[in-house]
């Protein structure tokens, strides 16, 4: 089978810079798309989802870091590593594009040779950070599984599925930003629910968009539970725009915690899949 090449897009309104990089980057094996405006480079990571870009600051309508503000509040492309390529030298203006989460800042006149390996060393790192969660810094992923598989060779532990219904309700009504908001305000008050009533050795991770699985002993589970429970429940209206809290019709829609508890004595599990299917119930 062949091998799956990586894309980068290159976004640069000087022709000849174009050129040069595209032709430099197709011969080191890689798939390259070309923007020469910055409202088209961001219609293009909408549909096309490059692993990299390699932006310049100076574009002939919005400029660099219009695209990358706007690529970072999107939920489709906020991961994608972004190198700015600029003849700027400013300190300010270098603090502002890292600010943006550039990745790397690269400027002209530049060494083809040293963008190359900045370009294979962010691509490297991008491909590494998939083990936490951008919005929550939760493990999640094969961090979860790795945890989930020593429960099947184990005995006393106990597991916490805590889900947010109507978090796309949320999100829909009042943006990524306020529903990042919610998730990370969630992740805080079950750290310190484990803090205060779990152990050291207790496991919190971000088990879907909407879902956190907490692994912790049986003898501290309904404690956690019970302080987790009414801990959101007293402040999921909260999350709400002050005029929002007491309409009706937001009924059924609105942001609810259920959860959803498991232990080892309702075992054992032949595997993984099955151990993740009771969890879920």
């Amino acid at each position: 089978m062949a091998e799956v090449k990586q894309t980068i897009l290159i976004v640069e309104d000087d022709l000849d810079v174009a050129d040069m990089l595209n032709a430099y980057f197709r011969v080191q094996g890689y798939e390259v798309l070309a923007a020469n405006w910055g409202e088209e480079a961001v219609k293009l990571c909408q549909k096309k989802f490059p692993d990299l870009v390699i932006l310049d600051i100076r574009l002939p309508d919005i400029d660099g870091y219009e695209v990358a503000r706007r690529l970072r509040n999107d939920r489709h492309s906020r991961e994608i590593p972004i190198i700015f390529l600029t003849d700027k030298r400013n300190r300010q203006d270098r603090l502002q594009g890292l600010e943006l989460g550039a990745d790397d800042y690269v400027t002209k006149p530049f060494d083809i040779q040293e963008l190359r390996l900045r370009v294979r060393n962010a691509l490297r790192r991008s491909s590494q950070g998939t083990l936490t969660n951008p919005v929550t810094n939760l493990p999640e992923g094969v961090l979860i599984d790795e945890k989930l598989s020593d429960c099947l060779h184990s005995d006393g532990w106990a597991l916490l599925l805590i889900s947010l219904i109507n978090l796309e309700y949320f999100r829909e009504a009042y943006g990524f930003v306020a529903s990042d908001d919610v998730l990370r305000a969630v992740s805080l008050m079950i750290h310190n629910a484990v803090r205060e009533a779990g152990s050291a050795t207790d496991f919190i991770a971000q088990y879907s968009p909407a879902q956190f699985v907490l692994v912790t002993q049986p003898a501290t589970l309904s404690d956690l539970k019970t302080r987790i429970s009414t801990r959101l429940e007293q402040t999921l209206d909260f999350f709400y725009p002050l005029k929002d809290r007491s309409q009706r019709e937001y009924k059924g829609k609105r942001l609810v915690v259920r959860m959803h508890e498991l232990g080892s004595d309702k075992g054992p599990f032949d595997n993984l899949k099955a151990l993740k299917a009771a969890l879920e119930g």
